[in-house]
């Protein structure tokens, strides 16, 4: 986990899984300003974000990050190598994508993405319209709610199945006519992302947290990780973008569970065959 704070800068936490982790919000939630460059400058009105807003930014602060941005396509002359890439984060979820090749498998962690490959590399352009021209071939999108990500994370097939899924989509992209002739077509080569997430033996989520307040706490042992969402081994999910922007405090006393703050139940898994019961 990141901390930042004006005159101070950053620092990180590392976590690890089986690690108790126990924290309050105090205060008020604030935008966190805009990050450029490796360098983060301060929102300059300091203004409050609601709590169960998935991004620590008011608008203004929000639109000056998205002026300069790839994925926003505010940055076309962006020099720098981009790589396609094909990701799967359950059955029948699977989206393309571009993230910069200097990156290098670290959007794809911070997508939550279970098992995925490379498709290509190339110019910002030629990666964008490929992209584009793989989603509507293939029929998939380039997003995926992380809700219906973190509905399917506690009951994966195994690795050989989806990695085999995600192969056969890769020969399919290949066999496609009209990809852009500065872009690089790369072999597929499935990586894995269950280690990582601590996916073996994860607990099927069973609740998710809906917001902090100022008081809440969440208690708890952390069973693994994936994307933006911490895994408790009570089944307790927090979705860690509501955290930034808050103040986060040792408790004051000893706590043994999560207290005032807004909680949604997730449903059972759906039956093989009906997974809109999921979402």
């Amino acid at each position: 986990m990141g901390w930042w704070a004006e005159g101070r800068g950053e620092r990180s936490s590392p976590l690890a899984y089986g690690q108790r982790l126990a924290f309050v919000a105090r205060g008020e939630r604030h935008c966190l300003g805009v990050r450029r460059a490796g360098k983060r400058t301060p929102c300059p009105t300091a203004a409050t974000v609601p709590g169960r807003a998935g991004n620590a930014q008011c608008p203004e602060c929000a639109r000056l990050d998205r002026s300069f941005s790839v994925a926003a396509d505010t940055n076309a002359a962006d020099p720098r190598t981009y790589r396609v890439y094909l990701a799967w984060f359950g059955p029948g979820m699977v989206k393309v994508g571009i993230t910069a090749e200097e990156r290098g498998p670290a959007r794809l962690l911070e997508q939550g993405a279970v098992t995925w490959t490379w498709l290509g590399r190339g110019p910002l352009m030629a990666t964008r319209r490929t992209e584009e021209l793989l989603r509507a071939a293939l029929g998939v999108p380039d997003r995926i709610a992380y809700a219906r990500k973190r509905a399917v994370r506690g009951h994966l097939p195994a690795p050989a199945d989806r990695a085999r899924e995600v192969a056969e989509l890769h020969a399919r992209a290949a066999s496609l006519e009209g990809w852009p002739e500065s872009l690089e077509r790369l072999e597929c080569e499935i990586a894995d992302h269950a280690g990582p997430f601590g996916l073996d033996g994860l607990p099927a989520p069973a609740r998710v947290v809906t917001a902090m307040v100022p008081g809440g706490s969440v208690v708890g042992r952390l069973a693994g990780a994936a994307g933006p969402d911490l895994h408790f081994a009570d089944g307790l999910v927090v979705d860690t973008r509501l955290l930034a922007g808050w103040e986060l405090v040792a408790p004051a006393a000893p706590a043994d569970a999560a207290t005032a703050v807004p909680v949604a139940e997730l449903p059972p898994p759906a039956a093989p065959g009906g997974q809109d019961g999921l979402f």
